[in-house]
């Protein structure tokens, strides 16, 4: 017992020794490096390998060249009252591009569409502006759930305010001024066709609620002057809203020979005059949806819907614009 008492003593003292010389060595270490840079002091040092650039994202798949940049553009829109309206131009991603052209609704102006208008671009740009809304409520302005545009297509987007409207948060259209926000749809959709970048026998109008009228109202108008002008509208909660039967504009365009593509969308408590236009429109361009418990405008832009609009107006322009 007592040899084994001694041989364990005698290993731990054996260990320690070799742990010392350790840390002998560890420190006389940084003496031997002085040492060496003393020896080749006034030796040049070898030059530097160059660091090699930094790797440059390479640019979305579908981006012409030619292609105006994606920032928004400011533009100023003559009514025809002498009204100026404010708005932004997004050019596409391509030359010669479709163009979305966006009405707002009663309840704010051109800042309702920023979230949606950089996704039709689908530039891979952020939205530049700040949201008048929280975008946990109100979900036009999250884009964490809006469809997936396929990386080769890219839509031109034209916004705008309509005379005497203000920000969501500042409470929208401060009057009821049916008349000249009917005279503002008509001036968009004409000045949109002078846009650089954008095909002018391409171009549909996107509106909700007083927009949504607007939209089929100045599609109509702009055609009967200039055939084939506008390809389509698209309509979130149309009601009459700017002092034209939506039912009459639309059996107006199933009359013409060459009718435009038109949809209607709506919760079932306004879905009555989606059905109505149904009976009137053309049966090949007119579709109406019923979209339960959606509410009204763009509270129609909103996740966990079906159909759900946001892809609803996808399919609009794949089947318009292409």
């Amino acid at each position: 017992m007592k040899n084994k008492t001694f041989l364990i003593v005698i290993t731990m003292l054996v260990i320690v020794s070799l742990i010392t010389a350790c840390d002998k060595e560890t420190i006389t270490a940084p003496a031997a490096v002085e040492d060496a840079t003393v020896e080749t002091a006034g030796v040049e040092p070898e030059a530097e390998e160059p660091a090699a650039p930094a790797e440059v994202a390479p640019e979305p798949s579908n981006e012409d060249p030619n292609a105006l940049p994606p920032e928004p553009q400011p533009v100023s829109i003559p009514s025809a009252d002498g009204v100026t309206l404010e708005g932004y131009y997004y050019p596409a991603a391509v030359e010669n591009a479709p163009l979305v052209v966006l009405m707002h609704w009663m309840m704010g102006d051109k800042s309702d569409w920023n979230e949606v208008a950089v996704w039709l671009q689908n530039r891979g740009q952020a939205n530049p502006f700040p949201n008048p809304g929280d975008p946990a409520e109100f979900r036009w302005w999250d884009p964490s759930w809006f469809p997936t545009i396929p990386s080769e297509d890219s839509y031109a987007v034209l916004t705008f305010s309509y005379r005497d409207c203000l920000p969501f948060d500042q409470g929208g259209c401060q009057s009821m001024d049916k008349a000249g926000r009917l005279a503002d749809s008509y001036a968009i959709m004409r000045f949109a066709r002078e846009l650089e970048g954008i095909d002018p026998a391409r171009i549909v109008a996107v509106g909700s609620s007083i927009g949504a009228d607007g939209a089929a109202d100045a599609c109509l108008d702009v055609n009967l002057e200039i055939p084939g002008a506008c390809k389509g509208s698209f309509s979130l909660s149309p009601g009459d809203w700017l002092g034209v039967s939506y039912v009459a504009t639309i059996a107006q365009v199933g009359s013409l020979e060459d009718p435009f593509t038109a949809w209607c969308v709506a919760d079932e408590e306004e879905y009555g005059i989606c059905e109505a236009a149904q009976g009137a429109g053309h049966p090949d361009f007119y579709k109406p949806f019923r979209v339960p418990g959606g509410d009204h405008g763009n509270m129609l832009l909103s996740p966990d819907l079906s159909p759900l609009p946001m892809q609803l107006l996808l399919d609009f322009l794949d089947e318009t614009l292409k």
